[in-house]
């Protein structure tokens, strides 16, 4: 603040010595800026003595086309006068423009009052990106606040599709223990659909949602961002006074940080309508006002068509979810909401796992998979079993012989066909029948068999050659060598000398 013999002697100088504003300035220790003020309040224009400018001639230009377009940049205009020859600089052309464009009377707005219970204001906060296993994730506060008592609800998801917006609604109701009669949104898409001027049509979830706690949503006017400004004013306070610098384990963690911090930090700080008292204590003035919660909560969650492919499982939000191997080649409902993912087909729940939150993992329900290995095992033996028996009629007796002694069949069936291509049907039907008449129904009492027979009629073992399926096996061309370059058998000694 000038004293009154300073600015007195402002006034003497550049009245009757005729100095400039800057040299006023220099010689008293004072800014230009409060020369110029102490002037203009005792009516003095210090512009009068304004040197003269590059700028002047194109003045009327300038007022003109801020007349046709008050909102012009300064650079565009910069640009069409220096098409007309103007030649300065354009930091000093920004400045006077500045001077001369019209100013727009600033808008007055009337303080927003509500009733206790009357309303309360939603909103999404961005938070950034979270690091989880296998990528990243988005990370999204919802805030639900009372517009009487600014009572405050946060609740953390990582992304913010409808299902997380429904029960971020959910949870706040509990959390408050009651509803107030309307809900301002600020045209989210995840209650807004669309809006032509007063015309708005809402999400239809959102409509079930309001009709289940009985209240109105409303949207705010377009450009209106005052009209809820507490809920906007609640998400910047979360961020200076709790999230900034705060460090977390997962978003369960961060969750439970934020209810505490709902609770005890922002609950215990001052009502603005009356400091004397805490945000607390006016939600117990406002609680009996709420709308009281229905019996039953909304069932807020994800709901979505997914295929099942040939594996039994479904993809959803970058992971993988077993399903029943009956349910393959199908098309299912999945729900998803923060903590779990159900899948079902139709109105029958078939499988149900926990969210994971992480990116390009699998969660599998241990009993799908051994069920699946289960049904493969048998469809595995069913097929053996027709093939041995188609072959070998004898070996059914073989089998159930075994399966009054508790032996593994699906064994038993792999390693009889093995020998019935070594060694053909009609030596496996001998010696099955073998095995059965001396009351020995092995696999390997067959095997001894068919290798006793095999060295009484003085036969080689069987080799046998397993060719991959492919062209250029199928057509390789072996040449043929004599065998007799090699040291005969021991076989082959004996029947010489015989």
């Amino acid at each position: 603040m000038i004293r009154p013999e300073i600015a007195a002697e402002v006034v003497r100088l550049y009245c009757v010595e005729g100095w400039r504003v800057n040299t006023i300035a220099r010689h008293l220790g004072l800014h230009h800026s409060a020369i110029t003020r102490v002037l203009e309040r005792d009516g003095l224009k210090s512009e009068s003595r304004r040197r003269p400018s590059m700028i002047d001639s194109y003045t009327v230009f300038i007022r003109d086309t801020f007349e046709r377009h008050p909102k012009l940049p300064a650079s565009v205009l910069y640009r069409m006068v220096r098409a007309r020859g103007y030649r300065g600089g354009e930091d000093h052309f920004r400045h006077r423009v500045a001077l001369l464009r019209p100013r727009r009377a600033a808008e007055a707005y009337l303080e927003l009052r509500t009733l206790p219970g009357e309303q309360a204001q939603v909103d999404w906060g961005s938070f950034g990106t979270w690091a989880v296993e296998g990528g990243e994730r988005r990370l999204s506060a919802f805030v639900m606040v009372l517009s009487y008592s600014r009572m405050l609800f946060v609740r953390f998801f990582f992304d913010q599709r409808l299902g997380s917006f429904l029960e971020g609604h959910v949870r706040a109701f509990a959390f408050f223990g009651g509803v107030a009669k309307t809900v301002l949104y600020d045209n989210l898409k995840s209650a807004v659909l669309e809006r032509r001027s007063d015309a708005i049509r809402f999400h239809p979830s959102m409509l079930e949602l309001a009709g289940h706690y009985r209240f109105q949503p409303r949207p705010v006017a377009v450009a209106r961002g005052n009209e809820k400004g507490r809920v906007e004013r609640a998400i910047g306070y979360l961020r200076t006074s709790f999230f900034h610098g705060l460090s977390f384990s997962g978003i369960d963690d961060l969750n439970r940080q934020a209810e505490r911090f709902c609770i005890e930090i922002a609950g215990a700080r001052g009502w603005p309508e009356q400091r004397q008292i805490t945000v607390s204590e006016a939600f117990d003035k406002e609680r009996p006002f709420l709308v009281e919660l229905p019996g039953d909560p909304f069932p807020a969650a994800h709901r979505e068509d997914v295929s099942v492919g040939k594996t039994p499982y479904v993809r959803f939000d970058s992971n993988r979810y077993s399903v029943p191997h009956t349910r393959v080649r199908r098309t299912l409902t999945l729900e998803a909401d923060s903590l779990r993912v159900r899948i079902m087909d139709r109105s029958e729940v078939v499988a149900e796992h926990r969210r994971c939150w992480d990116k390009q993992q699998i969660e599998e329900e241990p009993e799908h998979i051994a069920a699946l290995k289960r049904q493969k095992r048998q469809a595995r033996l069913q097929r053996g079993q027709e093939y041995l028996l188609r072959a070998v009629p004898a070996a059914q007796t073989l089998l159930e012989e075994m399966g009054k002694r508790q032996r593994r069949l699906h064994t038993a069936v792999d390693r009889l066909t093995i020998l019935l291509d070594e060694f053909g049907a009609r030596e496996l039907s001998v010696a099955v029948n073998e095995a059965i008449e001396k009351e020995s129904p092995h696999p390997e009492t067959v095997r001894l068999v068919l290798d006793r027979r095999r060295r009484a009629r003085r036969q080689s073992p069987p080799v046998p050659v397993r060719l991959p399926d492919s062209e250029k096996v199928r057509n390789i061309v072996v040449t043929p060598h004599t065998l007799s370059d090699y040291d005969p058998t021991d076989d082959e000694k004996e029947s010489n000398d015989g």
